[in-house]
């Protein structure tokens, strides 16, 4: 179609790769529940990723050029981790319920922090305009009038994905037989194609470049660790 041949936003640019490394994350999510158990799903990783998608699904309405396969691919995206962490929990919960423990997970409340950031940048154009006629720095100022300030969803979206990143530091020493292969793939793949998508978009976001590698980064790491050990087992 000519949406695919567009030379600006075709096949040959970032404005479609981006989006598709993303719908790795989707394959990864759908791959593992259907052939690995419930032990692999890291709830910390899951629930920031169903916020991700959340939040991403109105960045890629309100990004210019406008991004309709993005935006597909986080509605899928968030179908598919909320059935995981579903899983996730429901696992943990039977595992604590075995060791007697009194408490039930609480790794995140998902729906209620992905509404009030989603309300937060709804809102987002009121709010600054009131905070602009406060009498403050110039710097501040520019801080808070920027098109990827904090009172729009460019701010928010690429700052809920360094919790992707922090997630990924919490399950450093995570045993490697419960890292997803496919899962780091994709967020490899992600960070290292949507660096460059970062710089390409209206606006320019800094924050979503520096997050995204920060996030090839740790999934490097993930995966280095996960072909070491695969390697090592071939060897004995």
């Amino acid at each position: 179609s000519a949406s695919v041949t567009n030379p600006k936003t075709g096949w040959r640019t970032t404005h479609f790769w981006g989006p598709v490394a993303n719908w790795g994350l989707v394959v990864a999510a759908v791959s593992d529940g259907m052939s690995q158990g419930p032990e692999v799903i890291s709830v910390p990783m899951t629930s920031s990723l169903c916020v991700y998608s959340m939040l991403f699904m109105r960045f890629a309405w309100l990004v210019q050029p406008r991004n309709y396969l993005l935006f597909a691919c986080h509605f899928f995206n968030e179908c598919a981790q909320l059935t995981q962490l579903y899983r996730g929990l429901k696992y943990e919960s039977e595992m604590k319920a075995l060791e007697d423990a009194k408490k039930p997970p609480t790794d995140a409340d998902v729906p209620g922090t992905a509404a009030k950031v989603g309300f937060l940048s709804a809102i987002g154009h009121t709010l600054q305009a009131q905070a602009m006629k406060l009498p403050l720095p110039e710097a501040a100022r520019g801080f808070l009038a920027h098109p990827a300030g904090p009172f729009t969803i460019h701010f928010w979206a690429p700052t809920w994905k360094w919790m992707l990143s922090i997630s990924n530091l919490m399950d450093y020493d995570r045993p490697v037989e419960k890292v997803s292969t496919m899962q780091q793939t994709a967020l490899c793949a992600t960070g290292f194609i949507w660096s460059r998508y970062s710089m390409v978009i209206v606006p320019v976001n800094y924050n979503l470049f520096a997050v995204n590698i920060s996030l090839a980064v740790t999934g490097t790491y993930h995966l280095a660790r996960k072909i070491k050990s695969e390697f090592e087992k071939k060897k004995e």
